[in-house]
């Protein structure tokens, strides 16, 4: 396979990246999209297999292949293409940039971080939730099947190849009565019984990779694998925190749930364990994501008490031979297997760029390069410590972000953007890297101009060194048109938007998850755009796309289920905009938990409907209890905390009652100018709840004197065309009309159309 270095003309075999026992890996680009990938070669059946096994087991890789290729979610490796060239099966999938979490406890002296561990976990619990409703079970969930990406996100590799492996007999022996072996270390009982499996064994699994990256040991570490085995089906293990004292004590019930010995005792299914972890990480504080620097670059490692390896009394099974039932004989050959963890000489590996392979094939073809991307012409190679360095402080840059710590996350991102371009040049693609990620700090701390420049900048870099189509470069385009919408300029976002759709359709079909992605932003723009119909019926089939390709209940599905909901309010439709966020709601509390700020945001707009339908009484109380939910999760001056209470505040008002409507009115009007500043847009919306309560009231006198207050400070701040300034003069107006000032407010009626003319010519 090697000598042809082209397979089927379109996949370039570009340098080896591992050889393992079920053939080998390379990195490739493929000719046909100009992109790198990575090619599994699978080993040749060989001589001795008769004709009927072999189309036996080429047509099980097929069948397996087009499984794993129809998988489509962001915690899942991506299969692009599939095949047999010259007597070699073949599969085409995504090159990964990171570590697996064998070599991540390898790097981190066999214990990961805590708040790094529950993000694995809900992150994996997310991916199996998914790849479960459609009917696949892994079979081999392992630390060295699970990949940890330089971005922080988490995939599960080798779906229905590893499965694959096994009946072929690559990674085991098939045994007389066909019961394939997985690593003793991650096997459930079931499988080490030979009895049916379903998804329940992937949890399994992963309740022994998550003890194993807590504690540094999986939970039945022992001499061989006989008594591995008779530990999974015989032994209770001890928990978790048992040999790592930080760790939070929901942490011990979700792991001994997972390894309960009998499927029925397990969680359910994947779904409601990514529901319980998210909710015991959110009452509990640990960040989502924390650990994005790990990719091993210096990130700290914690040990804790125990974090070696575990011991486990098997009580009469002194010699590893059961007194009870035997287990059975296919196991009495087996040894002990590989844990993630082996023996202290295990020498570092550099960052991992295969598509997720597992064993031996994760060393790389040259164990003793790293591959550093090489320095600009003309410029002297910066040593490998000098790029981890940089590395290093890039990622620690990345988890200030996740933190939100957004100042202090440009401040990184812009001084190592500095030293790649003077050691690496402008246009590698690790100081663009780095400029992507100030952009991205930009952005988020309301530099929306600065951020546009940043964006333009890397996407003009990144098309010179990927070209047009590559996905960094539609990356950093689509960044580009976000931050034109934020500024308003929604017709140049629909533009960029539409042409970055155009090629990530191309590129990587229409239901891509960065596809689909793109096609939402589009329809939001839509929306903006005024163009309320075109946005509501593309929602509509994004989030159909959705539901068919990650599951109804999917965060990415609700979103844009979101996204139509808010479509049908515009254009007026509130019946419908009504049903449609209450779905929201309901699928967002079960999906993600009743306390997460995304349930909360539907709720917030379930009241809006509410209002507009004339239904305020019931939009009262849902207000005042998302306040008070507000409160208990966020605080009494949160921003979200403090929008629930405004709109407890407007249904007041509605019911007539207006003294209590005035009072909240000044209470949060007060909160939020200390909590946002006088002239922050909420505080300005407070400020004219309260002239309107002072209205009708009947003090038109007051009421005056706050309407103006609001009109001069939008004039000042947003310009005096801004429709916000504009109708503030209205409602100036307005008052004047109550006050029997029948002339002034003639005048200022007038002077706001002639602004509005003005407005409109200048197309804003």
């Amino acid at each position: 396979m090697a000598d042809s270095m082209l397979i089927q003309g379109r996949y370039r075999l570009l340098d080896l990246i591992g050889r393992g026992g079920m053939g080998e890996v390379w990195r490739a680009r493929d000719e046909s999209l100009g992109r790198q990938v990575a090619v599994k070669c699978l080993k040749p059946l060989g001589p001795q297999r008769d004709d009927s096994l072999t189309r036996i087991m080429r047509e099980r890789f097929r069948r397996e292949a087009r499984v794993a290729a129809a998988l489509q979610h962001r915690g899942v490796t991506v299969v692009h293409d599939f095949g047999e060239y010259d007597g070699v099966l073949y599969l085409v999938m995504e090159l990964l940039e990171g570590r697996n979490l064998s070599q991540l406890l390898e790097d981190h002296g066999n214990v990961l971080p805590v708040a790094d561990v529950v993000d694995i976990a809900e992150q994996v619990a997310d991916a199996l939730a998914y790849t479960h409703e459609q009917g696949i079970v892994h079979r081999d969930l392992k630390p060295a099947n699970i990949m940890r990406l330089t971005s922080g996100a988490v995939k599960i590799c080798d779906f229905g190849i590893a499965r694959l492996g096994h009946d072929i007999g690559f990674t085991s022996r098939l045994t007389g009565t066909g019961i394939a072996m997985g690593t003793p270390h991650y096997m459930s009982p079931e499988q080490i019984g030979g009895g049916p499996v379903d998804h329940r064994s992937d949890l399994y699994s992963l309740g022994c990779v998550l003890y194993e990256i807590a504690t540094g040991a999986p939970p039945f570490d022992l001499e061989d694998a006989w008594s591995v085995l008779v530990g999974h089906r015989d032994t209770i293990p001890e928990a978790p925190s048992g040999h790592r004292s930080e760790l939070p004590a929901f942490f011990d019930g979700i792991v001994l749930d997972l390894l309960a010995k009998t499927p029925e005792e397990r969680p359910a299914d994947a779904g409601d364990l990514r529901r319980r972890i998210t909710a015991a990480r959110v009452g509990t504080g640990l960040g989502a994501g924390l650990g994005t620097g790990l990719g091993g670059y210096g990130y700290p490692a914690l040990g804790g008490p125990g974090a070696g390896t575990a011991a486990y009394s098997l009580g009469g099974y002194g010699t590893g031979r059961p007194d009870g039932a035997p287990l059975p004989s296919w196991t009495r050959s087996m040894t002990t297997g590989h844990k993630a963890i082996g023996p202290a000489d295990l020498r570092p590996t550099p960052p991992d760029l295969t598509a997720g392979l597992t064993g031996e094939w994760t060393a790389p073809a040259d164990p003793r390069a790293g591959h550093p991307r090489p320095a600009a012409p003309g410029r002297p190679t910066p040593s490998p410590d000098q790029l981890a360095v940089l590395t290093g402080r890039h990622n620690a840059g990345l988890s200030l972000g996740r933190l939100g710590r957004w100042e202090e996350a440009g401040e990184v991102h812009r001084a190592v953007a500095a030293e790649r371009e003077h050691a690496l040049g402008p246009d590698h693609p690790d100081t663009l890297g780095s400029r992507y990620e100030v952009g991205f700090t930009l952005s988020r701390t309301g530099r929306t101009a600065d951020a546009l420049r940043e964006f333009t900048r890397v996407a003009e870099g990144r098309e010179r060194v990927f070209g047009p189509d590559h996905p960094e470069t539609l990356a950093a385009r689509q960044e580009t048109a976000y931050v034109l919408g934020q500024l308003g300029r929604h017709f140049e976002a629909h533009e960029v938007f539409a042409a970055v759709l155009a090629s990530r359709e191309r590129t990587m079909g229409p239901d891509h998850a960065d596809t689909l992605r793109c096609r939402h932003n589009l329809a939001y723009n839509l929306g903006r755009l005024g163009r309320l119909d075109d946005a509501h019926r593309l929602a509509g089939d994004v989030a159909a796309a959705r539901a068919r390709v990650l599951g109804p209940g999917h965060p990415d599905t609700l979103i844009s289920r979101y996204e139509v909901a808010y479509a049908l309010g515009q254009l007026g439709r509130w019946p419908e905009a009504l049903t449609a966020y209450r779905e929201v709601a309901a699928g967002r509390a079960e999906s993600l938990g009743a306390d997460h700020p995304d349930t909360l945001a539907a709720r917030y707009e379930v009241g809006i409907s509410l209002g507009r339908l004339g239904e305020s009484t019931e939009a009262l109380e849902l207000y005042r209890a998302l306040a008070e939910d507000r409160t208990r999760i966020q605080g009494a001056h949160h921003p979200e905390t403090l929008r629930a209470r405004h709109g407890f505040c407007v249904n007041l008002g509605r019911l007539s009652r207006w003294e209590e409507a005035l009072a909240e009115s000044r209470d949060v009007c007060a909160i939020r100018e200390g909590v946002l500043g006088a002239d922050h847009p909420d505080t300005l919306v407070s400020r004219r709840e309260i002239a309107v309560g002072l209205g009708w009231l009947g003090r038109w006198s007051d009421a005056l004197s706050v309407y103006r207050q609001v009109a001069d400070t939008r004039d000042r701040v947003l310009g005096a065309t801004h429709p916000d300034a504009l109708a503030s003069r209205n409602d100036e107006a307005h008052c004047l009309e109550q006050l029997g000032r029948g002339a002034e407010a003639v005048q200022l009626y007038r002077q706001v159309a002639a602004l509005r003319q003005q407005h409109g010519a200048r197309g804003y």
